[in-house]
């Protein structure tokens, strides 16, 4: 199987990091592609019309896009599945995903109007919206995250997404959230994300320009 990646993707290295965790890493060529909303990437629109990494290509089958169906898709593959089966801890697993993917989504969103966009087009209102969203998200995981549970997608899914926030240096989660912080610091040292370091900037034009 082929795995479309980019290594400074929180989506992409999610999926690296499940893989790795599921035992299947070595059954994935990982191709780095750069893409960027104003950079098109054929190769990559070829394969997901949203032109986004990460997709899965596999030798038997279509093309799998987003993180979240690729993950789903390597878990039945895996021998040990990282996706509880039923009752509180499934839901606690999938609800937990989905605040790191909306989580990233936010930092995302939070990067154009405070970095990447023109600074006369940006609107700092926004910028504080989406902050305050950050904010709120980490008070919540302090509080209610269940990081005594066997592993699950919902922790890769959120360790990925903290570790991307604070690669971007966008606001921290370590002040005021010492269990959250311990949490992490504790999965940071993980084969799987050592294996799988953040590294490179998203590119906006053709390196030539």
């Amino acid at each position: 199987m082929k795995l479309l990646y980019q290594t400074h993707s929180p989506f992409a290295r999610k999926v690296l990091v499940f893989a790795h965790e599921a035992g299947l890493a070595e059954r994935l060529e990982v191709i780095h592609q750069e893409t960027s909303p104003t950079l098109a990437n054929a190769d990559v629109f070829a394969q997901n019309p949203l032109g986004k990494v990460p997709v899965l290509l596999r030798p038997d089958g279509s093309a799998l896009f987003d993180s979240n169906v690729i993950c789903a898709f390597l878990d039945t593959l895996s021998a040990r599945s990282l996706y509880p089966a039923n009752g509180e801890l499934r839901w606690d697993a999938l609800r937990l995903q989905a605040l790191a993917q909306d989580l990233a989504e936010v930092g995302i969103a939070l990067r154009w109007e405070t970095a990447r966009r023109p600074e006369p087009l940006r609107y700092p209102p926004l910028a504080e919206g989406y902050a305050l969203k950050l904010a709120r998200a980490y008070d919540w995981l302090e509080v209610h995250a269940d990081f005594g549970a066997p592993l699950h997608i919902g922790h890769i899914a959120l360790a990925t997404t903290l570790d991307w926030l604070a690669f971007r240096e966008l606001p921290s989660f370590t002040q005021a959230h010492s269990r959250l912080s311990a949490w992490f610091e504790a999965f940071a040292s993980r084969h799987s994300m050592l294996s799988t370091p953040l590294h490179g900037d998203t590119l906006d034009q053709p390196a030539s320009a």
